[in-house]
């Protein structure tokens, strides 16, 4: 019989390109979550009964443990960026990573990898920085042969970084930036995806290996970068961190006076995470270390961010047509 692997988060951004690799390493593959309902677009991934959405709550032992059960290795790929609420940043990145290193230890599975960030930090002044320490900090304690990664912002067709802003330089003659100049390195989704199927495979080493992209650039550069691709030119327009601070508590007590009906446009933690650069560290393992070429930015992008563009799909027959009428 093929081999088991249960992925907590496995519907999620990271998770479902993990499922789809395991997949097609020949592994079963058990995607735990909230709702399996809204995760059924998972099963195909594989051959009938080869990947299957199931439910689990990482805030509960016994839930964690029956998803676990028969399991050769376990991805966790849950994380948040909800401070608030049962699922808050210390339920979900520190004590959920506690729970499921723990309990792999206790059934004798010796194979876990851990989806961390860049600038994880115990003591940081960010929560959800702090939050993903803490997190790393439990699963070695358990699984000292764990492999964690910690990618910069990761992009890819579902992402909530390029989309999002996208959309609002579709509708909005001003693009504002909280930290214009702070730097970063996009890693492709995908890439992520084959270092953790290398190391539930056994094909990297442990330990933790901090992930981005080929290209290192200031927030500001991205967003031109964004800009041009879906054809638009907009106002970059750079918020002090001291302004963005006010407009995060704002937001912050807006959303919880609403009961999160109305969700903060940015938070004050973001705005904390934000004042420093998110590029991996000379002093850690990488891509290099793993044998794998990151993808481009560039190579990627125009493959998803089109419907953004004025004319949509048609972006590339009316540029056609004036190349014609210019000749």
């Amino acid at each position: 019989m093929s081999k088991l692997v249960t992925i907590y988060g496995g519907s999620g951004f990271v998770g479902r390109y993990i499922a789809r690799r395991m997949a097609k390493q020949g592994w079963r593959v058990r995607v735990a979550v909230r709702r399996p309902n809204e995760a059924l677009f998972v099963r195909p991934y594989g051959v009938v009964g080869q990947v299957e959405p199931v439910f689990c709550n990482i805030r509960d032992d016994a839930s964690v443990r029956a998803v676990m059960q028969g399991a050769d290795a376990v991805v966790n790929c849950v994380g948040t960026f909800d401070k608030s609420g049962k699922n808050n940043f210390d339920a979900v990145q520190n004590d959920g990573a506690e729970r499921i290193s723990r309990i792999a230890a206790e059934q004798g599975i010796t194979t876990m990898v851990h989806l961390s960030a860049i600038g994880a930090d115990a003591d940081s002044d960010s929560d959800y920085a702090r939050t993903k320490a803490l997190g790393e900090e439990s699963v070695l304690r358990h699984m000292p042969n764990a492999m964690i990664l910690r990618p910069s912002v990761v992009f890819g067709p579902e992402d909530q970084f390029f989309n999002r802003f996208a959309g609002m330089a579709a509708i909005s003659p001003v693009l504002p930036l909280v930290g214009a100049d702070t730097r970063f390195q996009p890693v492709y989704v995908d890439d992520v995806a084959q270092a953790a199927v290398l190391g539930v495979t056994g094909q990297a080493k442990h330990g933790i290996y901090e992930l981005g992209g080929p290209d290192t650039n200031t927030f500001r550069e991205l967003m031109q970068q964004m800009l041009t691709v879906i054809r638009r030119r907009r106002l970059i327009l750079n918020i002090p961190f001291g302004i963005a601070a006010i407009i995060g508590s704002v937001s912050d007590f807006v959303q919880r006076l609403t009961f999160g009906l109305v969700p903060a446009q940015i938070t004050r933690d973001q705005v904390r995470s934000l004042r420093r650069d998110n590029v991996v560290s000379d002093t850690v393992q990488g891509f290099a270390d793993l044998g794998i070429a990151p993808v481009a930015l560039e190579a990627i992008l125009p493959d998803y961010l089109w419907r953004f563009r004025p004319s949509g799909q048609y972006a590339a027959i009316k540029e056609s047509a004036e190349n014609l009428r210019s000749q």
